[in-house]
């Protein structure tokens, strides 16, 4: 087996040092400057409330109530979806080996 080269000049292949961001803003900053600690960008305060202000337990219970109901109806939508694709599979599955007596006939009682 021949040892193959790359085609490509060693010139072009270079490691690069990894400096963190705040080393490399603190040694351009000058030192009478104070480093400022960048804000978080995910700040969830704005979403809290004040300790003085009530719970809406009435909206609460209500959103909880529809949140359920929508979790049901698409639970029961998906039992349902998946019941009627296996039995379009089993009657695509017994016409496709040839048999004539796939579908199924209710007859009236009574």
């Amino acid at each position: 087996m021949k040892n193959q080269r790359s085609s490509i000049p060693d010139d072009e292949h270079r490691v690069l040092q990894f400096r963190p961001s705040h080393a490399a803003r603190s040694s351009a900053a000058p030192e009478s400057m104070p480093l400022q600690r960048p804000q978080p960008q995910n700040d969830l305060s704005r979403y809290e409330r004040g300790r003085d202000e009530p719970d809406d337990f009435r909206h609460r219970m209500l959103a909880n109530a529809a949140a359920f109901a929508f979790t049901v109806a698409l639970t029961a939508i998906g039992i349902w979806l998946a019941t009627s694709i296996a039995d379009l599979r089993r009657n695509q599955d017994c016409v496709l080996m040839g048999r004539r007596d796939c579908a199924h006939i209710s007859s009236p009682q009574g």
